[in-house]
C-alpha cells in the first residue's frame, strides 16, 4: 500500500473540504453558540454543544464540496479559485459527490443522537439549504441572503434541541444573522466582482454596484439593531451590549478597509468578522456567568 499516495490523496480531500481555513467553519459556528447560550439561559447541554460543533464542521466541510462541484466551471474563470482540487482536475466530479454523501450522512447520524424530532426535521431542511444555495448565484440577484439562512440555520435547531420549539425570538436571530452574511459575504464578493462580472453569475457585490460599500454598512448596523433590540426583549444587560459594542467597533474598522474596494483590504474585512461573532458570543457569555456570580 502506498501510504504517500494516500496522504496526498487525504490532503486533496482536506483542501476540498476546507478544513484548512477554519474561517468558514466559525462564520458558521459562533450563531449557533449564540443560540445554544441564549435558549439553555447559560446552562448548555455539553452533550448538545458538542454535537452542533462536529455537526457545524460537518456541514460546512458538505457545503465546500457542493459548492466546489456547483462551480467547477466558472471556478476555473476566476483567479482565487482555479488551483481548487476539483476545478484543477485533482479529485473527480464522482468524488466530490461521495464525499458530500458521506459528511452529509455522519452529521444526519450525530442529530439522530439528539433524539428529537423537530431537530431531525430542522436538519433535512439545513442540508437542503447547504446543497441549494451554491445554484442560486444563477438567478438571485442577492444570494447571500440565502446565504445567511443556511449558515444561520443552526439557530433555530439549537432552540430545538433544548426546547424542542423554535420560539419567535431565533428566528429574530437568524434574520440577524442574515444581514451579517450579506455583509461580510458582500466583502468577500467584492474581491472577485471582476471574474464575476466575466462569467457572469450574480453577487451582491454586483447588484449593490456603487452603493456597495454602503450596503455592506447599513447590514452591519441592521444586525447589531436586531440583536440589541433582541436582547432587551430578553433582559440581558450591560456585558450582552459591551459585546456589541466591540462588534461595532470592529464593523467600523471594515469601512476603513472596503472603502476603497481593493481586493486585499476587502478579503482582510471579510476573515476579521470571525472577530465580530466572537465578541458577541463573549458578551453573551459574560452576560449569563455574572448572574450567576
Amino acid at each position: 500500500m502506498n501510504w504517500q499516495a494516500i496522504k496526498e490523496r487525504l490532503d486533496l480531500y482536506e483542501r476540498l473540504m476546507r478544513l484548512d481555513k477554519p474561517i468558514g467553519i466559525l462564520l458558521l459556528l459562533w450563531p449557533t453558540l449564540w443560540a445554544l447560550w441564549l435558549s439553555s439561559h447559560g446552562r448548555p447541554s455539553w452533550v448538545v454543544v458538542w454535537v452542533f460543533i462536529l455537526g457545524t464542521v460537518l456541514m460546512r466541510s458538505a457545503g465546500c464540496v457542493i459548492n466546489d462541484y456547483a462551480d467547477r466551471d466558472f471556478d476555473r474563470h476566476v483567479e482565487r479559485t482555479r488551483e481548487r482540487p476539483l476545478t484543477a482536475g485533482k479529485v473527480t466530479e464522482k468524488e466530490a459527490l461521495g464525499v458530500f454523501a458521506i459528511l452529509s450522512l455522519c452529521s444526519f447520524v450525530l442529530v439522530l443522537l439528539l433524539g428529537s424530532k423537530l431537530v431531525i426535521l430542522l436538519s433535512v431542511a439545513a442540508l437542503f439549504l447547504a446543497a441549494s444555495y451554491p445554484f442560486t448565484k444563477r438567478f438571485f440577484a442577492i444570494p447571500q441572503a440565502y446565504l445567511g439562512i443556511a449558515f444561520g440555520f443552526g439557530i433555530p435547531m439549537a432552540y430545538a434541541a433544548h426546547l424542542d420549539t423554535v420560539p419567535l425570538e431565533a428566528w429574530w436571530m437568524l434574520l440577524a444573522n442574515i444581514f451579517w452574511a450579506v455583509a461580510y459575504d458582500t466583502e468577500y464578493a467584492m474581491v472577485d466582482r471582476p471574474d464575476d462580472l466575466k462569467i457572469g453569475i450574480k453577487t451582491s457585490a454586483i447588484t449593490f454596484g456603487r452603493f456597495d460599500v454602503a450596503a455592506v454598512m447599513l447590514c452591519y448596523a441592521a444586525t447589531l439593531g436586531l440583536l440589541a433590540t433582541l436582547g432587551l426583549r430578553l433582559g440581558l444587560g450591560w456585558p450582552f451590549y459591551g459585546g456589541l459594542l466591540a462588534a461595532a467597533g470592529i464593523m467600523g474598522w471594515h469601512y476603513t478597509l472596503i472603502r476603497h474596494r481593493e481586493r486585499g483590504p476587502c478579503f482582510k474585512a471579510f476573515l476579521h468578522n470571525n472577530y465580530v461573532g466572537g465578541a458577541i458570543f463573549g458578551g453573551i457569555v459574560l452576560d449569563f456567568l455574572l448572574r450567576r456570580g
